[in-house]
């Protein structure tokens, strides 16, 4: 094949951001599967996971230094081949240790950190490549190449480790044999990242700048921010806005796992693949594209209060399913699934308001925003607490209280006047 061709953006566009998902949802979504088969606690399972975020809310403090790299293409490859041999560990270790759930943690936290790092990289690889019209053409092949992606590593890889769980009546060998799955579907778009990103040219040149110097540039920044008028209320206002999701992110797979008798679902790990991985993330990614397109056709003036309203109902789906665990049935589990993160997807768009106000252009090439810093913060907290929340609450109160966290998150947005203070800016 013509080279030119293999460096068309058409190519290397999603082999980048398949490339970044696989790990990605491996951290994010996947890890808390991993750590509650192993036999960490519900407490500690949050934790843990709230704690992989710790990467994307640190990663900031490397833009500076990052941004002035020049060639970002070879910091991909040499982040992506460290990335290959973190996931190759994880699935030794799996297969040929005692699992404990600390060190899984660890070994995750490591690969959370490159996933990270790869996403501040491709980010600005890709506004180094392309023209601002250029991104406009390929922002939706960039999200559907990512989106797709995580519906594969999350949904059908979690349906098969759930088939594998069956067939081989043992944990571990399954948790192996789909993180060597993993490994797997992350070499093939690592080895085509080798052929298909090409090198900058006639680009900035790669300019010296120490860690120190750009912490100290970051430090400076959030000095900018903090002196912005109103900047307290607005971001108490998405705080609470997100409080609901941020609850709910981890506690909502214990809720399909755990027994009926303890006030869950009683579902098969095939179910979660299927449920939250699958018809989820398509929902997820529905709402996304309607939000967005909702909000180029009416304006943000009319669609930020109704996607704020919408971004809080996500709760009331899984409390009338709390309010009556014993009917198991995958076809209402996916409709409430659906449901949830298709609101989920409608109201995250208005964090393409509250992100600008607060860190100007820099992330306007994100795909996710939940890996954007000042989100990931705001949301560490609420999920690192709760598992331990859930645990005292129960599965019924725990999320009638995340459902009356929606009219405070209204009360507040309003109170604190925050859409014509964004859209005042």
């Amino acid at each position: 094949m013509n080279s030119n061709k293999l460096h068309s953006p058409w190519y290397w566009i999603p082999c980048l951001f398949a490339a970044e998902e696989i790990p990605s949802a491996v951290v994010t979504y996947v890890a808390l599967l991993m750590f509650l088969q192993f036999g960490t606690s519900m407490t500690l399972a949050t934790l843990y996971g709230a704690l992989l975020f710790l990467p994307w809310v640190l990663k900031s403090y490397f833009y500076s230094k990052v941004r002035k790299a020049g060639r970002f293409n070879r910091y991909l490859h040499l982040v992506e081949t460290m990335m290959f041999v973190c996931l190759m560990g994880i699935a030794v270790y799996i297969s040929e240790a005692t699992v404990k759930g600390w060190q899984l943690f660890l070994l995750l936290f490591v690969l959370s950190f490159l996933c990270a790092w790869h996403e501040l990289l491709s980010r600005l690889y890709y506004g180094r490549m392309l023209l601002p019209r250029q991104q406009q053409i390929f922002n939706n092949t960039k999200m559907m190449a990512s989106q797709m992606t995580l519906i594969v590593t999350y949904g059908v890889l979690i349906i098969v480790a759930g088939f594998f769980e069956v067939f081989f009546r043992s944990y571990q060998k399954a948790w192996a044999m789909e993180s060597s799955l993993v490994v797997g579907g992350f070499f093939v778009f690592y080895a085509l990242n080798m052929m298909t990103l090409p090198s900058p040219k006639g680009r900035e040149r790669s300019r010296h700048e120490t860690l120190t110097g750009t912490v100290k540039s970051e430090l400076q920044v959030l000095s900018r921010i903090q002196q912005k008028p109103h900047v307290v209320p607005v971001v108490l206002s998405l705080f609470f806005l997100l409080l609901p999701q941020a609850l709910l992110f981890n506690t909502r797979v214990f809720f399909l796992l755990a027994p009926v008798a303890e006030g869950g679902l009683g579902c098969s790990v095939q179910d979660v693949g299927f449920a939250q991985g699958t018809i989820g993330v398509l929902a997820f990614s529905l709402g996304l594209a309607l939000g967005r397109a909702l909000m180029r056709r009416y304006g943000v003036q009319r669609v930020f209060g109704v996607a704020a309203f919408v971004l809080t109902l996500s709760p009331f789906s899984y409390m009338m399913m709390a309010a009556a665990p014993q009917v198991n049935n995958l076809f209402l589990l996916c409709c409430m699934t659906f449901f949830a993160q298709f609101c989920f997807g409608i109201g995250l768009n208005v964090c393409r308001l509250y992100v600008p106000y607060i860190s100007e252009q820099r992330y306007r090439t994100t795909t996710n925003f939940l890996y954007v810093p000042l989100v990931a913060t705001l949301m560490l907290a609420p999920m690192a607490l709760s598992g331990w929340l859930c645990a005292v609450l129960g599965y019924r109160i725990f999320f009638f209280v995340c459902s009356a966290m929606a009219p405070v998150a209204w009360l507040i947005l309003i109170k604190c006047k925050t859409k014509s203070i964004i859209l005042n800016e």
